[in-house]
């Protein structure tokens, strides 16, 4: 793979408005005991079922030389840097991919924040523990607290000059800029929900869903982006991702489809990939065409773009192509995707 997104654990400090998954948000007492200990239970399994290498190679230039590199993986939450989850889930999880990988062509891990927690002594844990990139995702007026240019300016300038100071030097967005990729010293990144930079226009999930604020139309393919589905497939070369939640399940998208691909603490992760490839619709997620995945079972592109269309939670007429894969996963893949997962464990067994 190029990239993993790995959402680590649910329990967040903040409960945007905006957030694609409802699940992030404040937790307490015996509620955040039980998701920190998901997560710190779990990830040891997740991790057993990674990849044992974790590089890609570029796409072929004219000489033909496809140099291969580390992989990604962007640690996230929630936020990944609350006391308990950094302690017990992401320090863990980050001494584990050195170990993992040091010998085996190395990985760069992104540890994504929303950067009010930072200080002069986690950023230094953080890269003792191999991390390498550090990427600020709050800088938005979606985030209380972070409303206006002005103020967003302050914070940035501020988190820079803490960071530089830990040897740390400012990148672009690592996936916009590739140049940024080859680099070796720890580096750091701002970003946020604006029309400029990241998602522009909200996705169809969670509370963005929830609170109205999705203006996505037909017109805006998710899936043919990065994050998206887009190359999920193509694991050992550039542009495959994936993203992977506290209890394991595996998607081809950030996003998320209506059924997860498998699950990390059962199996490896390229098992269940080559168990896919051959499948005409996660095929067509892959190319970016999800209103061509159900082609082989009688929808046609036009059927996908009427199922395509939905009401919002405020009563108003809304279209996006992540509806309409929702609706084919519920009426059509969801038994397929089941049927799959059974038959890898029905030769795990065998084999056993």
């Amino acid at each position: 793979m190029e990239s993993i997104y790995w959402v680590a654990c649910w329990a967040c400090h903040r409960k945007c408005r905006h957030c694609y998954e409802a699940r992030f948000r404040p937790y307490v007492r015996e509620a955040l005991e039980a998701v920190v200990a998901e997560a710190e239970r779990n990830s040891r399994l997740v991790l057993e079922n990674l990849p044992p290498r974790l590089t890609y190679r570029e796409a072929a230039p004219a000489d033909g030389e496809r140099p291969e590199r580390p992989a990604r993986i962007i640690l996230a939450g929630g936020e990944a840097l609350l006391d308990r989850v950094r302690q017990r889930v992401t320090y863990p999880i980050l001494e584990g991919l050195r170990a993992r990988y040091a010998e085996q062509g190395g990985v760069k891990v992104i540890v994504q924040t929303t950067g009010d927690l930072l200080t002069p002594a986690i950023i230094r844990e953080l890269l003792a523990r191999g991390a390498w990139m550090i990427s600020v995702a709050g800088l938005d007026d979606f985030h209380v607290g972070m409303e206006g240019a002005e103020r967003q300016e302050a914070w940035r300038q501020r988190l820079s000059a803490m960071m530089r100071a830990e040897g740390m030097q400012p990148a672009g967005i690592a996936v916009q800029n590739r140049s940024t990729l080859e680099r070796e010293e720890p580096v750091f990144s701002f970003f946020g929900a604006t029309p400029e930079s990241w998602i522009g226009k909200l996705w169809p999930r969670g509370r963005a869903w929830e609170n109205g604020l999705s203006s996505a139309t037909l017109a805006d393919n998710f899936c043919n982006r990065w994050s998206g589905g887009l190359n999920f497939l193509r694991h050992g070369e550039a542009g495959a991702e994936v993203s992977i939640e506290p209890d394991g399940s595996v998607y081809p998208c950030c996003l998320k489809t209506r059924v997860p691909l498998g699950n990390l603490t059962e199996e490896p992760l390229l098992e269940i990939l080559e168990s896919l490839r051959d499948d005409p619709a996660f095929a067509a997620i892959s190319r970016g065409e999800p209103e061509r995945m159900g082609l082989a079972d009688g929808w046609s592109a036009e059927d996908f773009i009427a199922r395509s269309h939905t009401v919002t939670p405020q009563g108003k007429p809304y279209a996006n192509l992540c509806i309409g894969c929702d609706r084919f996963h519920e009426e059509v893949l969801g038994e397929r995707v089941a049927a799959a997962r059974a038959a890898r464990h029905a030769r795990r067994a065998v084999v056993a």
